[in-house]
């Protein structure tokens, strides 16, 4: 039996649809799902003064609000407030899908050496993926971050891709891969997974929120109720 998922949502608006737009589709069968929609200011706020204690708390708050509704387990459908993962997982009252954990599952079963991250300021700075062991993560120039930081807000903000962002980001992980020996561009940002894909990315990248998703359909079906 598929137990109830819970996801957080609103980090932003683009990200949540496409968490549950892909949830749904590679999940064979009825799948229960509840969803609450955090404050992103608040999230973001506790993200730039560094207080992963207090962000942990008000995250398990509304997993606390998920569990009341009937989810048995609980994902985050972005990467930044996995800031205070640690502090999550003890205070949670439900199981949480950790992306971090998948992601770099995912990293060393594609023999990836060097790779750099793309995402807001927060989880670029933070190097959250530097405890894999045997993994280089380059960090862009403080002007690169400032840019990944601005443009990928402009894609949260508005719900949907830009052409000008793809070619601008596009142009940023060719350079990265010239000049630094990147192997990868980690995409560790939901809202990049509504600009970039198979299809339209000509650099070897991770897709952090695709790797999450399936981890977060393992957790509730295991591996049958997932479409290859």
């Amino acid at each position: 039996m598929t137990r109830c998922l819970g996801i957080i949502g609103g980090l932003g608006v683009g990200a949540t649809v496409h968490y549950y737009q892909e949830l749904i589709k590679l999940h064979e069968g009825y799948l229960p799902l509840l969803m609450i929609h955090a404050d992103m200011e608040r999230v973001l706020r506790h993200a730039q003064a560094g207080e992963k204690m207090r962000l942990a708390e008000y995250l398990a708050e509304l997993i606390g609000q998920l569990r009341e509704g009937g989810a048995a387990v609980a994902a985050v459908t972005a990467i930044t407030p996995h800031l205070c993962i640690r502090e999550l997982l003890q205070l949670s009252p439900l199981p949480v899908v950790n992306a971090l954990e998948s992601i770099g599952e995912e990293i060393r079963a594609r023999k990836f050496r060097r790779v750099s991250l793309f995402g807001t300021r927060f989880t670029v700075q933070a190097r959250l993926f530097d405890m894999l062991d045997g993994v280089e993560i380059v960090t862009p120039r403080p002007d690169e971050i400032e840019y990944l930081h601005e443009t990928y807000f402009g894609l949260a903000s508005s719900g949907r891709g830009s052409e000008a962002a793809h070619r601008g980001l596009t142009e940023l992980a060719r350079r990265l891969c010239e000049r630094d020996g990147v192997e990868a561009i980690v995409l560790a940002g939901t809202d990049l997974s509504v600009i970039f894909n198979e299809t339209n990315t000509n650099f070897p990248y991770i897709d952090c929120a695709q790797v999450h998703i399936r981890a977060i359909l393992r957790a509730v079906s295991g591996d049958g109720g997932v479409r290859s």
